[in-house]
């Protein structure tokens, strides 16, 4: 950290020098006397990067008690600390001030010949002037993937211009840092995912000396949803923090064999839950022990695969779709850097292009971790999962009726998002060019109207993703600076840091600091709906986390109650598929009839209560055609939902409430060469 000059006299107390060295030691030097404004702080680092933004940031709610503001649901504040620590050159801050903090990597002198990684992601040699502070001659730039973008000050202007929630996504792949050449740390993901969540509390302790001291500064870190409603109404921006990696746990898979069990889900999401994490991702990149992963295309996707085989020992499996959604096609683009790490012999796979979707769906261990999830009011991140996976954990939050369900970067099949909003969830675009942002959100705005809610984005700076590149000087309805943010209280102009002064128009979204002038992109483009929507965003992510905090499993009255069915499979003296096993509360029994079309399963729920969901666990051998009855008597029957075209998995049944003792499933017409098998049969009042 650099302090500002004094003077140097022979005379100087021995109280001056202790007051010198505490100012050294608690917090930032002063650059500026502290002013009447809250969002002003009485120290800042000097030299720092400006904010250029001038006015007072909005506070309290609108008309309907409504928080305003914009939400980020997908950011990587410290991937600098990931994949081994040297992927990312600089850092969110320094203590020793932003010389130090927006340095390139020594690897990359004199001009980036050994930027490896760079030249893999952006094209080209890699070379660039490796120069940050002060002169940023090549980056941070829109295309440049391996600099650091979420400089304190710059997530500091996006929140003076209007964004008040942040999700922080922990973030490492430990195959990259075992591959890549430089690195000064373990790759254990854990580990990074540990000192990333602990780098997030320092940044927030950083903001608060500026300020005065603890809880004073606008960077909060929260941990439910009315501690981040309070933040927001105080004008502040509310900080939560995700995790999105490839082995949480530990849970990968080497040749299909789970690498962790139970105890290891329960024993991680109890940590991550301790550190403040609220929403996570199951699977990123590489198919592990709780999913399979919806694939990268063209070379990259060709590397991905690459560096899964090198870590799990299988490549990626294809089969035909079944449904409208499919994954992203994986291409046969070469990756001669990545294949060249393959060993003698072995080579990337061909895929069939009808065969858009990954074999590997949501595991009994990904299901378990999903419920554990909803245990612990956590919110599902369901990008970057298999559409087979994704409907599977889709079917099971339906089945409680659990809202906490969030896409936050365009990385789930768009089929989805009317389920997503049917369960109350949340959604956000990748930061796309203000164009296709545009027509994405033309697109889906219909649902949004449909159910009442806001708009988010995600930038996913830091993510190694690419951003929105210029639009030219002379591009038509193009950022005029100055402009005004969204609620008209403050002032934005041209974003400066050291000697270099970034223009969207020319520079695209270099960094974290230009989200307000992408949004004003945005209102150019497309108009002030779009951004009304957008505005709504901190709200409906709030209520998202709410409703999850909030949600209570409804009572099962079927678990535990009696049960007869028309037959029962034999298989041996050793294994039971009695019809109890249906209604024993674990997916590990199951009840099984025999092979044959008309069966049926009875439960007796002890007494005659308010019926009105049904759900059914189906087994492989499942129901094409079935229907649930009702009665109250156990001899006289009233059909309240029938289907002739069943596909197995978890069906979700509603219906208008209705007074009923005894509840049957009757079979007449197998999906399969068996019986009808039911691992759990659960009975709700709805």
């Amino acid at each position: 950290m650099t302090s500002r000059p004094y003077d140097r006299r022979k005379g100087v107390t021995v109280v001056s020098l202790l007051l010198l060295v505490l100012a050294v030691v608690l917090g930032p030097a002063p650059a500026t006397a502290a002013g009447n404004e809250w969002w002003v702080p009485g120290a800042r680092p000097a030299p720092d990067s400006g904010i250029n933004v001038t006015g007072a940031p909005f506070t309290g709610t609108d008309a309907k008690g409504e928080v305003r503001g914009f939400a980020d649901a997908h950011d990587h504040l410290f991937a600098n600390e990931a994949f081994g620590g040297r992927l990312i050159c600089g850092k969110v801050f320094s203590e020793a001030g932003i010389a130090d903090a927006l340095k390139d990597c020594p690897e990359h002198y004199p001009d980036g010949s050994l930027a490896v990684f760079d030249f893999i992601t952006k094209g080209g040699d890699g070379r660039h002037d490796p120069v940050g502070w002060p002169t940023f001659k090549d980056w941070p730039a829109h295309d440049s993937l391996t600099h650091q973008q979420n400089y304190y000050a710059w997530v500091e202007r996006a929140w003076r211009g209007g964004q008040r929630v942040l999700v922080n996504d922990l973030v490492t792949n430990g195959v990259i840092c075992s591959v890549y050449f430089f690195k000064d740390r373990s790759c254990d993901e854990m580990t990074s995912i540990r000192l990333q969540a602990k780098m997030t509390y320092d940044l927030q302790a950083y903001v608060d000396r500026m300020y005065g001291g603890p809880g004073k500064g606008w960077f909060r870190i929260v941990t439910d949803s009315a501690q981040a409603r309070d933040v927001i109404e105080q004008g502040k921006l509310a900080v939560v923090l995700g995790v999105e990696t490839s082995e949480p746990f530990g849970c990968k898979q080497i040749l299909d064999v789970a690498q962790c069990d139970k105890a290891d889900i329960d024993a991680g999401l109890d940590e991550l839950y301790a550190l403040g994490v609220r929403s996570m991702f199951l699977c990123h990149k590489f198919d592990n022990a709780l999913c399979g992963v919806r694939f990268d295309s063209g070379s990259l996707g060709t590397a991905i695969n690459v560096g899964q085989f090198l870590s799990t020992g299988t490549f990626w499996k294809t089969e035909k779709c079944t449904g409208p959604q499919h994954d992203n096609p994986i291409g046969s683009a070469a990756a001669p850097g990545a294949e060249a790490k393959l060993p003698a012999g072995v080579s990337v796979p061909s895929y069939d292009s009808d065969a858009q979707c990954n074999v590997r769906g949501l595991t009994d261990l990904g299901e378990y971790a999903v419920r554990g999830m909803m245990k612990r009011k956590m919110m599902l991140e369901i990008d970057h999962m298999s559409v087979k996976a994704v409907g599977r954990a889709l079917d099971i939050l339906e089945s409680e009726s659990y809202p906490g369900v969030i896409s936050s970067h365009s990385w789930m099949d768009l089929n989805w998002t009317g389920r997503v909003y049917g369960l109350g969830g949340f959604i956000a675009q990748y930061m796309n060019g203000s164009e296709g942002f545009v027509a994405e959100a033309d697109r889906t705005k219909a649902l949004r109207d449909k159910y009442g809610v806001g708009y988010g984005y995600g930038t996913d700076m830091n993510g190694v993703g690419g951003w929105p590149g210029p639009r030219g000087a002379d591009a038509p309805n193009k950022v005029t600076y100055p402009f005004r943010s969204v609620d008209g209280g403050s002032l934005i102009d041209r974003q400066t840091t050291g000697e270099r002064t970034w223009d969207l128009n020319t520079d695209g979204a270099a960094h974290y600091g230009l989200v307000p002038d992408w949004i004003e992109d945005i209102r150019l483009v497309g108009g002030q709906s779009v951004v009304n929507d957008l505005f709504r965003g901190a709200e409906s992510y709030l209520d998202t986390w709410g409703a999850t905090e909030r949600h209570q499993a409804a009572v099962n009255l079927a678990k535990g109650a009696s049960a007869t069915a028309s037959s029962t499979e034999w298989w041996n003296p050793f294994t039971s598929f009695a019809p109890s096993r249906a209604v024993d509360g674990t997916r590990d029994t199951r009840w099984a009839s025999e092979w044959s079309d008309d069966q049926w399963l009875r439960i007796d729920l002890g007494s005659t209560h308010r019926v009105g969901q049904v759900t059914l666990d189906w087994e492989r051998a499942y129901g094409k055609s079935y229907s649930v009855q009702l009665s109250t008597d156990g001899a006289n029957w009233r059909t309240v939902w029938s289907t002739t075209a069943g596909d197995g998995g978890l069906d979700t049944v509603r219906f208008a409430g209705t007074p009923a003792r005894y509840v049957r499933v009757a079979g007449t017409e197998r999906g399969t060469k068996w019986g009808y098998s039911l691992h759990e049969v659960g009975v709700h009042s709805g």
